[in-house]
């Protein structure tokens, strides 16, 4: 039984693409967070922040994630505040594997100030946002991986999270 391959990091940082392409890559079965809670919900994530609010979505993501840490073999794109949560990030550093796909600030300053799309980030100033990156790094550096994104391809970061599950 193989462990699940965890992608983590702020929103922006390419969990879901590069899960994807490593789901190609591998025939793992990719389990997308935000996207089985949208699913679950018919809500988008931006719509359950505005109607139910942080805490109700905290919770849901935190079932939702457990419930699939459950299984194994598979590849999660955690969504970018899920490995802050105890429960979680304890279960997957005890079980599975963890990458942070790691990005310089200005890079994913760049990225999220472009996107409606992220609650969190979306009305943030840029000194806040570079706040809550760098208060969340602290907890993203406890991941058993680390990956130095900006000077990667795509194809780069495939290649090298794929050598770390191949050992």
């Amino acid at each position: 039984m193989k462990k699940n391959l965890v992608l983590l990091g702020m929103p922006g940082s390419g969990k879901s693409v590069i899960g994807h392409s490593l789901a190609r890559e591998t025939g793992l079965k990719l389990y997308d967070i935000d996207k089985l809670i949208e699913k679950e919900l018919g809500l988008t994530i931006s719509n359950i922040f505005e109607k139910k609010g942080e805490d109700f979505f905290r919770k849901i993501e935190e079932k939702t994630t457990l419930n699939v840490l459950k299984m194994s073999n598979n590849i999660i794109a955690l969504g970018g505040g899920a490995f802050l949560n105890d429960k979680i990030r304890s279960r997957i550093l005890k079980n599975d594997i963890s990458i942070w796909l790691k990005w310089n600030k200005y890079t994913l300053i760049s990225r999220l100030k472009k996107s409606r799309k992220r609650p969190i980030t979306y009305n943030l100033d840029k000194r806040d946002l570079v706040n809550l990156i760098e208060s969340r790094s602290k907890l993203y550096s406890m991941a058993e991986f680390r990956i130095s994104c900006d000077k990667l391809t795509k194809y780069e970061i495939l290649k090298k999270i794929l050598k770390i599950y191949e050992k």
